[in-house]
């Protein structure tokens, strides 16, 4: 098996965040997510200069953090729920947009980011194939990607198995070569339960 055989979205099937219960979980993810996006900010190298997407945004912690660095952002997620949160919790309203969308289809038009992100949710994505499709498509040349995700180990199981084992990490790393993007680079941040895959790239 090769490493873009791997499935990298193997949670596809989640029913998603949606009603009261989407609503919890945006609460409690407001401060789960505090952690991932710092360094997302940190890693992307976040400035006024940037027009960031965040896919997936649920409550907007990382679209908050990269306007707090000056950023334009356009935060997308497909529950109404989790936007519902995101727009409570944002008081910076006119830096940041928020969009109901998913990764396979999003509602930009092309080469308009320069910076596209995915925080712990790739492995949720329907079709992987077509969200990195159109992260390339909705980058402008020069523009960075980043992918992160929780390192889960090996056969892994429920809440522990939300993230990306080392093949699947590497596999997303070859999915986004394929796309086109170049300078695709895989590494680990933190260590223990905290420690993350990042896999990032450029828009030639």
């Amino acid at each position: 098996m090769t490493a873009p055989d791997i499935a990298v979205n193997h949670h596809a099937d989640h029913p998603g965040f949606a009603g009261v219960t989407g609503t919890f979980f945006g609460l409690v993810m407001l401060i789960a997510g505090r952690r991932k996006a710092r360094l997302a900010v940190d890693v992307a190298a976040v400035s006024e200069a940037d027009h960031v997407v965040d896919i997936g945004c649920g409550p907007g912690t990382a679209a908050r953090e990269a306007a707090r660095r000056g950023a334009r952002v356009t935060g997308v997620d497909p529950s109404p729920a989790m936007l519902r949160v995101a727009r409570a919790f944002t008081r910076k309203k006119d830096s940041i947009t928020w969009l109901e969308g998913t990764a396979e289809s999003l509602p930009l038009p092309d080469g308009t980011a320069t910076v596209v992100w995915s925080l712990a949710t790739v492995h949720h994505w329907q079709d992987v194939d077509k969200g990195v499709a159109e992260i390339r498509r909705v980058l402008a040349p020069g523009g960075r990607m980043l992918a992160i995700e929780r390192v889960s180990r090996p056969g892994a199981t429920g809440l522990a198995s939300h993230g990306w084992t080392e093949a699947q990490a590497k596999a997303f790393a070859a999915l986004c070569r394929n796309a086109g993007l170049a300078d695709v680079r895989v590494s680990t941040h933190g260590s223990g339960r905290r420690a993350v895959w990042t896999v990032a790239g450029l828009r030639q």
